[in-house]
Order: structure tokens, then C-alpha cells, then sequence
């Protein structure tokens, strides 16, 4: 017999991937959640789906829970991963020529809540603070509905939340067209080998993380300092004279990407306050950048 909630349990799969892929940081572990999902809801019985009231509201129930759980041995997977970890970034296929309606990135939504430097902060809090952050302050559960997701009490899970809120950075940001012009200086910069260009958009206490998964040449330890940052950019440009460029967005933010041979090797996504960058992060394992080497440029 044909599944009543068919439909509605369809059109909750873009806010699934979007749930999961701000948990976890990776699009491929966002869409594994999804189809866990999925076969869970179907391995239910017949007369098991029809009492579910919600559909929806079950589906992110065990979304969230299968993502906790992830979350819960992320540490000692972290662990055996060669160099600094980043979270897996996202293209905005309007830029490109290519488009596959099947991939989950086409199904996350840009805004502020995917910004690499959100996801970041998000990573460094317990999985506990951020499933319920993310679902009370992003989705805008309540913390009744968050409770059976945490398996704590509504209070605690205010409190878990009132925690990850406070890791939150509460400075201004800048507009998309002031972040795009610091982003386009700095290329312009690194094109040219203009260091002292490349030390005044830097901010002296920035930080340069790379993501290489010990699968491309990168830098393991972040570098500290903008005129260190400038240094080792310039020497990267030395090395790899072939590379061409490009203006994209980046997780929802102006960043670039690195192309050699038409193919795209590195991703960057930037952080700025005051006009000035105070992070980079340069994403070079591949393994992360599949959603970006086949589209076109």
C-alpha cells in the first residue's frame, strides 16, 4: 500500500541535509544521516508510520540523534586525521556552468548559519551544545522539541544553549560587498607578490588554517601573524605559477578558489572584521572539494 505521508516525508529531505550538514560540517556525512534517516522511517511498519502524527517532526528527531551520535566519536575520528580539520565547503552552483539537482549541496541554504567561521565555532563546542544551539537558535525548535532530540530536560537544554550562544562572536559584520572588496584586494595582492599590500589587509593577530587530510601538499600547523601569512602566501605563489584565480562564493561569503590545469585545487573562505582578514582557511583535500572540481569554471 502506497506510504500516506509519502509526500510530506519527501519535502522534508532539504531541511534534513540542512540540519546535518550544520551538525556535522560535511555534506557527505549530512546526506549518509539523510539516508539512515530515510531507511529508518521505512523499516517502520505500516501501521507504525500511520501513527506518527508528524512525520517531519519524527524525521528530525532521529536526524538529530543519528547526528549526536556522530558528533559523540567525531573526537577520536578527529584524531587520526593528518593535519588541522575544516569543515566541508559549499559552492553556489549559480556561479558555475554545471548543475546537478541531485547533489545535497544544491539543497543547503546560504546564509549566515553556513558561514565557514560559524561552522568553525560551532566545531569547537559539545555536541551537546551544538545540536541544541543549532535546533533552537537556527531552526527555531523549541526546547521541549530539542529535549527529545538531547535526551535532557528542556532546562538543560536552555542552558546548553545559553553556553554555545556565548562562544558566538557578537561583533559587527561586514557586508557582503565590503567582505567581497577585502577579498578581491587580496587576490589582487597575492597576484601581483605585493607583500606590504598583503600585510595591510591582514590583521596582525590573523590565523591561516589548511585542510589537506595528508592528501595534497599544505601547511600542518596554522600560521599566526599577517605579516607571517603574507610570507607564506607569497611562497606559495612562487611555487605554483600556473595557478589561475577566481572570485566565488564560499559557504554564503566571498572567498576563492584555486585553479590548475582548469581543475580546482584549493578553496578559501575568509573571515574579516574592521576591513582587515582575520582568518583564512585554505581547503585542499580533495576528498572535500568534489562538489567543486566537477562543475565548471
Amino acid at each position: 500500500m502506497t506510504d500516506p505521508h509519502l509526500r510530506a516525508v519527501i519535502s522534508e529531505r532539504r531541511q534534513l541535509i540542512n540540519l546535518a550538514y550544520r551538525l556535522l560540517g560535511s555534506l557527505a556525512e549530512a546526506e549518509d544521516v539523510v539516508q539512515e534517516t530515510y531507511a529508518r522511517w521505512y523499516a517502520l511498519t505500516e501501521q507504525q508510520r500511520r501513527g506518527i502524527t508528524t512525520p517531519a517532526a519524527w524525521l528530525t528527531t532521529v536526524a538529530g540523534r543519528i547526528c549526536l551520535d556522530l558528533l559523540g566519536s567525531a573526537r577520536a575520528r578527529r584524531e587520526r586525521y593528518v593535519g588541522e580539520w575544516i569543515p566541508e565547503p559549499v559552492p553556489d552552483r549559480s556561479e558555475f556552468g554545471g548543475h546537478r539537482s541531485a547533489d545535497p549541496a544544491d539543497r543547503v541554504t546560504l546564509d549566515e548559519s553556513i558561514s565557514m567561521a560559524f561552522l568553525v565555532v560551532l566545531d569547537s563546542m559539545t555536541p551537546a551544545e551544538r545540536v541544541a544551539f543549532v535546533l533552537h537558535d537556527v531552526f527555531r525548535y523549541s526546547f521541549i522539541e530539542v529535549a527529545e532530540i538531547v535526551g535532557r530536560s528542556p532546562a538543560a537544554c536552555r542552558q546548553l544553549a545559553s553556553s554555545a550562544r556565548r562562544r558566538i562572536r557578537s561583533t559587527p559584520q561586514p557586508s557582503k560587498t565590503e567582505h567581497a572588496a577585502v577579498v578581491r584586494d587580496f587576490k589582487r595582492a597575492w597576484e601581483t607578490s605585493d607583500i606590504e599590500a598583503l600585510i595591510g589587509l591582514l590583521d596582525p593577530q590573523a590565523i591561516a588554517t589548511a585542510d589537506s587530510g595528508g592528501l595534497a601538499l599544505a601547511f600542518r600547523e596554522p600560521i599566526i601573524g599577517g605579516a607571517q601569512i603574507a610570507t607564506a602566501w607569497l611562497a606559495i605563489a612562487a611555487r605554483a605559477a600556473t595557478v589561475e584565480l577566481l572570485e566565488r562564493t564560499v559557504n554564503g561569503q566571498p572567498g576563492l578558489v584555486a585553479l590548475v590545469d582548469d581543475a580546482i585545487v584549493s578553496v578559501y573562505a575568509f573571515d574579516i572584521a574592521d576591513g582587515r582578514i582575520t582568518r583564512i582557511w585554505a581547503i585542499r583535500n580533495p576528498e572535500k572539494l568534489r562538489r567543486w572540481t566537477t562543475l565548471d569554471s
